[in-house]
């Protein structure tokens, strides 16, 4: 039967809608788009195995982790290139890593940062409900490492054997992804990856906290997002805005970033524009930040949330793109 008007508990459009009977629907249909190139490709990774399975129709595969590879043009062997492991925004329930909106944008990322990237389609609420995406973002990263060359072990993915400098590797997502990208980080700092983040990039993330705080405007149907897209059993504890995946602060693994270098760009007429500085101003005093961790801050001036996804070019996209390149290729001390 039709679900009708007075059936619908609560919804926050584009994202998701939530029935009295407990339903959760996503708002926005998919728009699956097809690699244009040479230079893209999907991949479906199985982290129990560690393989992957090379030109199958993903966007009918929603139950497996999968991801889209972008390799720049003229990408020499001999000269490899920094990794980018990118996670897509859409409040963890709308948009794709195959979606219009972002495989535009991560071409023109690749293209303009020359750099390898792995696009991550982590599953989505309400279908695959938190904490799904982050294990599956947490299986990707182990993934990318998987890949690196070595004697005696099954063939590795072509790209990433051939092109990627795995020590130099970025993390970088916007909104939710941002989010994504910060907890990846938190999960990283362990010794099996030796150090090899270069840096983490959030764009606009989505940070959100019990208290409110000076300056920050009505925050409730973000935070209503956030309860709409949990594991909703009873045998689980209720979802908090203080959730340390939620509200950074509240972690106690805060300072220990995997690598010394973030870039936190926000905009100004962002909802999230608070949050993301408060994040900023706290890692700048934290003890990573003592111990020699560099965070540096960008404000699009005049713009909303995630304006450059839809405005790939001109005025503040422009700005914000030479922001995040010239962050991926700084100049650092050579690694041990």
């Amino acid at each position: 039967m039709a679900s009708t008007p007075v059936d619908v508990l609560w919804e926050y459009d584009p994202f998701i809608r939530v029935y009295k009977d407990n339903r959760r629907l996503r708002i926005r249909p998919d728009v699956f788009v097809r690699p244009t190139c040479v230079s893209s490709k999907d991949v479906i990774i199985t982290p129990k195995t560690n393989v992957y399975i090379e030109n199958v129709q993903v966007y009918n595969q929603e139950s497996v982790l999968s991801a889209r590879l972008y390799l720049p043009k003229g990408a020499n062997p001999h000269s490899k290139l920094p990794l980018l492991i990118y996670f897509h925004g859409g409040g963890f329930c709308i948009e794709s890593a195959f979606c219009p909106t972002y495989h535009n944008y991560l071409n023109l990322l690749v293209e303009k940062a020359n750099v390898i990237a792995v696009s991550v389609n982590y599953r989505r609420a309400s279908e695959y409900p938190l904490p799904i995406a982050y294990e599956d973002s947490w299986a990707a990263v182990q993934w990318v490492f998987s890949q690196q060359p070595k004697e005696f072990s099954p063939p590795q993915e072509e790209w990433l054997k051939d092109y990627a400098n795995f020590n130099q590797v970025f993390m970088a997502g916007d909104s939710a992804g941002a989010n994504i990208a910060h907890n990846m980080g938190i999960r990283a700092a362990d010794p099996k990856f030796n150090g090899k983040f270069s840096g983490i990039v959030v764009v606009h993330p989505y940070f959100l906290g019990v208290q409110p705080i000076e300056s920050e405007g009505d925050m409730e149907d973000l935070g209503k997002l956030w309860f709409a897209i949990q594991t909703t059993k009873s045998e689980h504890d209720d979802p908090s805005l203080d959730d340390p995946y939620l509200n950074p602060l509240k972690d106690p693994n805060f300072s220990q970033l995997a690598c010394k270098r973030v870039l936190v760009c926000v905009a100004e007429k962002d909802a999230l524009v608070h949050r993301g500085k408060l994040y900023y101003e706290n890692l700048k005093n934290s003890k990573w930040a003592q111990e020699g961790g560099v965070v540096e801050i960008m404000e699009s001036k005049g713009e909303g949330h995630v304006f450059h996804t839809s405005r790939l070019t001109g005025g503040k996209s422009d700005e914000l793109m030479k922001m995040v390149v010239a962050f991926i290729n700084a100049k650092e001390p050579a690694k041990d």
